[in-house]
């Protein structure tokens, strides 16, 4: 088996041939993988027919308003309950039952009520005054007569039997409880009368009102973070602007000094990071000996307000240690790889000319981004339609003993049944969105068609992107003479050939990384499932399951990526295409190893300084740290949502622009490799690298002698 610097003939096929007129992407081309483009065609027909058929059976009024024990929503504007937006319950204790957690619907009456009761009240001392019983009917179901007895409408269950000081929470009274002197108060007072002439604790009012909220807890943690973002949307804007003109500027200035630009990036995340050490360290040490800041972040547990994770020093700790691990394993592999960062150099430098040359496909990201965000917004609008598609669901709520009970019935007849014969206090209550239609059986099938269609067209979406950069810059680096033999409108001609002959190599490679994604999020969903029922031996099988398919996960995109690249160049279809490439990449191993992979490493350099740079200057603008920022900072319940907001958007957007890089530096460089093989450096074959690169390669094109 032949072997010359580093490169392997012969099970990795054959190196690429002489070829004259080989100009680069071939014009003559063909449609490829036609079978799986007819596949996708027809899958993207029936998402949009699941999409109409979800929009036609959905109710997003489900999720928005509270719905009573009739399965009325409160509030909704153009009905009777339109002026009654707050759900009230007849018997908040009752919600104190184990059923709710799972059932998350407390066994009492509901009704939808103008607002809260304000006042102790109950329904025997109401009916001593005609002004306190006009205001208790309030709270009580329609057509409940004056003449009628307190016995009667306690035993019909029209009203509740008391009325307590309540405030709205998610559109929802619950008591008012408070504490005064380490005692427990509803309204001011400790005692109240359940109805029944018995006084009973305000304490006793905990738990009921603890599992009503269980399941709306996080929603008022979302409130409060939706209201941070109402505060803080303009100046998170302005931070991704910043994020955007300084990835720009990144950009620009690696086109003229690109040498110069990544040394500065090396040095400037490595005195970014060095200042996140700095500053742990320095809270660290401040909160040393500071009441309470000792406690462990286990003994803690989990907190909504993250702010106080910053008050214990462990949490500094923590940081400072993560981030000096990341400052040393840095700085070890610039060490090891010193001598590498200057070809990686010569290519990123060869990338800025080759986007220089066409500027257009540093803005092709923002195209890329608006298919994904259209994706995104289908899947998720789907998603709800999809989940609020099923019929209400009523169920037997009872007093005493009762066979029937939180068995289903039919609240329009539900008085004349044989249920009500024999439990004459139970009650046909709403209980759930559910259903047992033939249409609601298939909902979770729909489900899982939504999110699988989801992975294949984001995947979809993103493989165009690259198939059209690499036909772009595969173009430059082709060109003899880059000025005159550089097609006009390269981008745009790239993404002609993608849509016009490749939609179905774009289709198949997509489809592969679909389908091991969705094995990866049926494995998270069984791992959910069997959390704390699983032996210690299924639990080491999932994890590994889990680990190997997320390294499949890689190995398809660099499989693909790279097939994308040999299509957009020869035009034959993705099995072809992904031999070639693997064969090609393969034979140069070594170079793919360390050259590669250093550029790749330089360039998530230049976006973790982007990401530090904005990240670090949120943080003391929203922390309120620099006083300069005191006044003008918004005042917010979570600091660290508009930190986290800008830090993320600002990552996706350096990644937008800095893929433009990465594109161009894995393209040149498949074409550098197929450049060694196809030419010798003769005056018949000369190379096409630049001059930089065939230097640092000890690589020289040889002079035609005059005859």
């Amino acid at each position: 088996m032949p072997e010359e610097n580093g490169e392997f003939y012969g099970k990795h096929g054959e190196p690429r041939k002489y070829d004259a007129n080989f100009r680069g992407p071939i014009a003559n081309r063909s449609c490829t993988d036609i079978v799986c483009c007819i596949l996708f065609v027809l899958a993207v027909l029936g998402y949009i027919a699941v999409g109409i058929l979800a929009w036609t059976q959905g109710d997003p009024r489900k999720v928005i308003y509270p719905t009573d024990s009739e399965g009325q929503f409160c509030g909704q504007a153009g009905t009777p309950l339109e002026k009654k937006p707050v759900l009230f319950y007849f018997n908040i204790m009752k919600c104190a039952s184990p059923m709710v957690l799972l059932e998350f619907q407390c066994p009492t009456t509901q009704m939808c009520v103008e607002k809260c009761p304000d006042r102790f009240l109950t329904l025997i001392n109401a009916f001593k005054s005609t002004e306190d019983f006009s205001y208790y009917k309030k709270f009580c179901k329609s057509g409940v007569p004056d003449s009628m007895k307190v016995t009667q409408i306690l035993a019909l269950g029209l009203c509740p039997a008391m009325l307590m000081p309540s405030k709205s929470f998610t559109r929802r009274c619950f008591p008012a409880l408070g504490q005064r002197d380490g005692v427990i108060t509803v309204g001011n007072n400790t005692h109240f009368d359940d109805g029944s002439g018995k006084k009973r604790d305000a304490k006793d009012l905990l738990d009921g009102v603890k599992n009503a909220t269980v399941a709306i807890e996080a929603r008022q943690v979302v409130m409060k973070i939706f209201e941070d973002y109402t505060q803080s949307w303009y100046w998170i804007l302005l931070g991704l602007v910043i994020a955007m003109l300084t990835s720009l500027l990144f950009i620009v200035l690696m086109r003229f000094l690109a040498g110069v630009m990544v040394w500065v990036m090396i040095a400037l995340v490595i005195l970014v990071i060095g200042y996140g050490i700095f500053h742990c360290y320095m809270e660290y040490a401040a909160l040393e000996g500071r009441p309470g800041a000792d406690v462990t972040l286990q003994d803690l547990g989990f907190q909504t307000d993250f702010t106080v994770y910053l008050q214990i020093r462990q949490t500094w700790l923590a940081f400072m240690i993560i981030l000096a691990i990341v400052e040393v394993i840095i700085i070890l592999i610039l060490i090891f790889l010193r001598k590498r960062i200057l070809i990686a150099i010569a290519l990123i430098k060869e990338g800025s000319k080759a986007i220089g040359a066409m500027m257009c496909s540093l803005f092709y990201p923002l195209f890329t981004f608006l298919l994904l965000a259209m994706v995104i917004a289908y899947w998720a609008v789907t998603a709800v339609f999809l989940s609020t598609s099923n019929e209400p669901v009523y169920k037997v709520f009872n007093e005493s003993k009762c066979e029937y009970s939180r068995m289903t019935c039919d609240p329009a007849n539900y008085s004349k049944t044989a249920m009500k014969a024999q439990c004459p206090d139970s009650e046909c209550l709403f209980a759930f969105y559910g259903g047992e239609t033939v249409y609601h059986k298939y909902l979770i099938g729909l489900q899982f068609y939504n999110v699988f269609l989801f992975f294949w067209c984001a995947n979809f979406v993103t493989a165009l992107g690259q198939m059209t950069l690499a036909g772009a810059f595969a173009s430059y680096y082709w060109a003899f003479n880059k000025s005159e033999d550089l097609p006009s409108c390269p981008v745009f001609s790239s993404l002609g050939r993608c849509l016009r002959y490749h939609v179905g190599t774009l289709a198949f490679g997509s489809l592969l990384l679909s389908i091991i994604q969705i094995i990866r999020v049926l494995l998270e969903y069984l791992d959910h499932k069997l959390k704390g029922a699983h032996n210690k031996c299924t639990k080491f099988l999932l994890c590994c399951l889990k680990c190997c398919f997320w390294c499949l996960e890689k190995f398809i995109k660099f499989l693909n990526r790279n097939a994308y690249i040999m299509t957009a160049i020869y035009g034959k279809n993705f099995c072809t295409s992904a031999r070639d490439a693997f064969f090609l990449l393969m034979r140069n191993i070594i170079r793919v190893a360390v050259l590669d992979k250093v550029t790749d490493f330089l360039l998530f350099l230049g976006k973790l300084l982007v990401v530090g740079l904005v990240g670090v200057f949120a943080f003391f603008f929203f922390s309120g740290r620099v006083k300069a920022f005191e006044d003008t900072a918004p005042h917010l319940n979570y600091y660290w949502v508009p930190i986290l907001t800008v830090v993320i958007g600002s990552y996706l957007i350096a990644h937008g622009f800095f893929s433009v890089y990465a594109m161009a530096v894995d393209t040149l460089f498949l074409c550098f490799l197929e450049d060694v093989e196809r030419n010798d450096g003769s005056p018949e074959r000369p190379y096409l690298m630049p001059e930089s690169l065939r230097k640092l390669l000890n690589k020289k094109n040889k002079a035609r002698y005059a005859e």
